[in-house]
């Protein structure tokens, strides 16, 4: 009698990308190697997605590189997938990270607990007053393009790449950065860095009560069906959490992070949500 097909995954992956601190690769050498317990792996270049997915039940996009890398290759992609009609795990329709950081201004204006943050010169007045900013473009991430600049040069830098490129922040001291992470809806695990000046060293954290209701309101705000989200948040001196990113297109995990059983216990999580997109 003939086994049932296994599902095919697509694990879109760069697993050259240089990270500052990390070894991402790492990460999805891991997570291949579990996920084929459950499906047929193929791990690809963001480059060759398009090109390959037609092969494939589903694609699980990981570490694949901030988009503003390989835009084009990434937009045929999206096309491909909705053409086709392949599960895209995130979903296509994230309104964090994935659609641009535009939403960290209208999460402000809406009220929600962010850095306060805004696109264009003219709206520098509503930003808190600061002795340094950080100006970004949106379509950045691990901190491509990210600058610090003075008060008098902030206006300056919006205007120069044009109005809605870059967002503008002030710089904000803070305690600690602290990172939650969700699979579907459910909280899996936390982490932070103790030491502001080394961000990416990362240690397990105690999510209390009034921690995981700020970062659950963000996902569920960001409304996915289903995927992997990151909410990254810093805690300011007076204590207030305030939300640095909502990372929902390819967050990375920090796996290496956290103790064992936490770790398998995503991968289980993961895997199950996986599955339930293949019927």
């Amino acid at each position: 009698m003939t086994a049932p097909r296994r599902p095919a995954l697509l694990l879109v992956t760069d697993l050259a990308y240089q990270a500052r601190g990390r070894r991402y690769c790492d990460e999805d050498i891991f997570l291949a190697s579990r996920l084929r317990e459950a499906f047929d792996v193929a791990l690809c270049h963001p480059r060759d997605a398009a090109a390959l997915l037609d092969r494939f039940d589903l694609a699980l996009v990981r570490n694949s590189g901030p988009v503003l890398h390989y835009r084009e290759a990434y937009d045929a992609f999206r096309a491909r997938a909705l053409e086709l009609g392949v599960p895209v795990y995130n979903p296509l329709v994230g309104r964090g990270d994935m659609a641009g950081k535009e939403y960290l201004v209208e999460l402000g204006r809406a009220g929600f607990p962010v850095i306060p943050t805004v696109d264009r010169a003219a709206d520098l007045g509503l930003l808190p007053e600061a002795g340094a900013y950080v100006v970004k473009p949106k379509l950045g991430a691990d901190s491509v393009g990210l600058r610090f600049v003075g008060p008098t040069e902030v206006a300056g830098e919006l205007e120069r790449e044009g109005a809605g490129v870059l967002l503008a922040q002030p710089r904000i001291d803070f305690r600690h950065e602290v990172s939650f992470f969700f699979v579907d809806q459910d909280f899996q695990y936390a982490l932070y860095a103790p030491d502001p000046e080394r961000r990416w060293v990362l240690e397990p954290y105690a999510a209390g009560a009034e921690d995981l209701a700020f970062a659950r309101r963000f996902v569920a705000w960001n409304s996915l069906p289903y995927g992997i989200q990151r909410v990254d948040a810093c805690r300011t001196a007076e204590g207030e959490l305030l939300l640095v990113e909502l990372e929902d297109l390819n967050p990375y995990l920090s796996l290496d992070r956290v103790g064992e059983e936490v770790r398998e216990a995503f991968v289980a999580r993961l895997t199950a949500s996986l599955a339930s997109l293949t019927g």
